[in-house]
């Protein structure tokens, strides 16, 4: 109905609305028999009630509402436009008759008028338009029962969210929530059922098909458990990510995401020296080198936000370096950003970097990372890790660079995989050039970051998506995760702790069997493993381990100020015999993959052909032994 014809139709039922409560109010006064001096006046009241109700509902924009979305503030709304209409009716009508109306007619007109005027659009708000009824009617089939964990104010903004929206697949049913005092009491029309331990029971009881968890302000390790007990329903999970978005309003149906792998970990989040951190890359020219990468990118964005004099974006791909360089000229429009498509495999080219812009801090993210990709194409790898590595920290030393923070991994202790070789030696070339170079030069090492390109977790569930099977190396295979941005904060963070020649090492956490996240990863998707979607076991890779390590033998791991963050010094090789070390490798690389793994192992004693350690670890069992638990640390890639 158009917004003219609305109008004329409220105001003629207002009218008769007004007029019935006025004539009532008479009838019941004087006992259905209305003397005729009395009568006049209930006339006059009735009119001029009807012109004043009729200015005060529209001085008050009552009929621009939609009375379907009706809330406090329109009761509000209605209270005063009919008090006010009463109040200038009365005294118009006891000035103009010279009468006053009876108190008892004045205050049962009001009330009248407010049930009747205001009862009527509410009665709107109960009626769904057509539309409604047919969308409700095309959904009827598909909507599903849910069950809401957390019955505070996100919870219910949530119901309200889901009850009042047509287009929502999911209609809550019952609250759970730990506050005892709500236990057996009713929110939105809705019972809480109980606290997490009647999970379970509500979910049999109501027959809900999905779980809602509406704790944005609960910490990473509750939100974790709760999981837990709803990963033993049969229950699709949806998360409320955000606690800002309740603050600002934001809420919609469409931010009720699925819980995902990130939400597993019951981490808390990373607390940060802003004040160390500024001191070393406010107003200072920072370098990342693989900055379209997945670690690179991110720590491109955080150094962004702490302001930097110039930022330089390198990297080899065009594609990723500018998505990166849109995305923050976008929301940092003051930032000076430099974007340099390069190759640290290009000595020239580096050095013509490093004079052009003289960056006093460097964040070397730029490898070759993927296990099997690097097994069968060795030379590349240390082309790339190590020589790429060794030609951007000379250039850093050679133009006075004041911190260099280089990004390892757990593959480069006691390494199995040419990878994990050539990561170590990068370690020892910056440790070695360290000793005699005014630059601070440090390394941090950590294992497997969560959806980094090429990792677990987006195979998994490009697998998922795909039906199945989802394919997992062995049964035993043990990895430690964090998330990219919880790494990258770290990474910030021990840059700054950074004297000259540590090796960082970051706590990953507690470990995790591949095959239970493989698991946990179906069952979030709505299947079930084993019946919906198999998990087929396809046999170690070459170069990976069962697990992994984050320290050597004569690594000494000791805290710094940060809880997460530990330090571990290396005796150092002699810079003589690692240059020799370094020109055979040069030379090994434009020879056959033997000769490369034979000079590998002369430079780190310690690397290991992927078959003599597979064989080692099956024997052992795949339970982590010796330096890669200690003091609980311990890491893995899933490249």
């Amino acid at each position: 109905m158009s917004y003219p014809k609305k109008l004329v139709s409220f105001l003629l039922i207002d009218m008769g609305l007004v007029v019935a409560s006025v004539y009532s109010s008479y009838f019941l006064r004087f006992n259905s028999f209305t003397p005729d001096d009395y009568l006049q006046q209930c006339i006059l009241y009735a009119v001029i009630s009807v012109a004043a109700t009729a200015g005060c509902m529209l001085a008050f924009r009552l009929y621009q509402r939609i009375w379907q979305y009706a809330s406090v503030t329109e009761v509000v709304a209605i209270v005063k436009a009919i008090a006010l209409s009463c109040a200038l009716s009365y005294a118009l009508t006891a000035l103009l008759s010279g009468k006053t109306v009876p108190l008892t007619v004045f205050v049962r007109t009001f009330e009248t008028m407010l049930l009747l005027i205001g009862g009527a659009r509410f009665v709107l708000r109960l009626i769904p338009s057509g539309q409604a009824k047919r969308q409700h009617m095309q959904n009827a089939s598909a909507q599903q029962n849910a069950i809401i964990v957390g019955a505070g104010d996100c919870g219910t903004l949530v119901a309200k969210k889901l009850i009042g929206n047509k287009d929502a697949l999911m209609t809550p049913v019952a609250f759970i929530d730990d506050d005892r005092s709500k236990h057996h009491q009713v929110v939105c029309g809705l019972p809480v059922w109980g606290g997490k331990e009647a999970i379970a029971s509500a979910v049999r009881q109501f027959e809900a098909s999905h779980i809602i968890i509406a704790m944005p302000s609960g910490s990473r390790k509750q939100i974790s458990e709760t999981i837990a007990i709803c990963k033993q329903t049969p229950c699709m999970l949806k998360i409320i990510p955000k606690i800002d978005d309740l603050i600002h309003g934001k809420l919609s149906v469409s931010q009720i995401r699925n819980v995902d792998v990130e939400d597993l970990l019951g981490r808390d989040p990373v607390t940060l020296d802003t004040a160390g951190i500024a001191g070393y890359i406010s107003g200072r020219t920072v370098l990342v080198t693989g900055a379209g990468g997945s670690i690179g990118s991110e720590l491109s964005r955080q150094i962004a936000r702490i302001g930097p004099k110039r930022l330089l974006l390198l990297g080899k791909g065009e594609n990723s370096i500018y998505a990166i360089e849109m995305e923050l000229r976008q929301q940092y429009p003051a930032l000076a950003l430099e974007t340099v498509i390069a190759d640290i495999r290009d000595a020239a080219r580096v050095d013509d970097v490093f004079r052009r812009f003289s960056p006093q801090v460097v964040f070397h993210a730029a490898a070759h990372k993927h296990v099997p990709l690097m097994e069968r194409n060795p030379a590349e790898a240390i082309k790339n890790n190590v020589f790429g590595t060794k030609h951007v920290a000379d250039c850093a030393d050679r133009y006075g660079t004041e911190r260099f923070v280089m990004i390892s991994t757990d593959k480069a202790v006691n390494p199995s995989s040419v990878m994990g070789a050539t990561k170590r030696i990068a370690e020892m070339y910056i440790q070695n050039l360290n000793g005699t170079s005014e630059t601070r030069f440090a390394t941090v090492r950590f294992g497997n970051v969560l959806g980094s390109r090429g990792s677990v977790i987006p195979r998994f569930k490009q697998q998922i998506a795909a039906g199945g099977p989802v394919t997992v190396t062995h049964p035993d295979m043990i990895r430690y995760f964090m998330t990219i941005p919880e790494a990258v904060q770290l990474v910030i963070q021990a840059g700054a702790f950074a004297e000259g020649g540590e090796i960082f090492v970051l706590d990953m956490g507690k470990p995790v069997r591949i095959v239970d996240l493989a698991s946990d990863l179906i069952r979030l998707s709505g299947f079930e493993a084993g019946k919906d979607i198999d998990i087929v076991y396809t046999g170690i890779r070459p170069g990976e381990k069962l697990y992994e390590e984050l320290l050597l033998d004569d690594e000494e791991l000791t805290a710094t100020k940060h809880q997460r963050i530990f330090v571990g010094r290396l005796s150092g090789v002699s810079r003589p015999a690692l240059e020799l070390a370094l020109k055979r490798l040069e030379k090994a690389a434009l020879e056959d993959d033997a000769s490369i793994r034979a000079s590998l192992r002369l430079v780190v004693p310690t690397y290991e052909a992927p078959a003599e350690r597979a064989t080692v670890e099956m024997a052992a069992g795949a339970e982590p032994t010796g330096n890669n638990t200690r003091n609980g640390n311990a890491g893995g890639t899933s490249k």
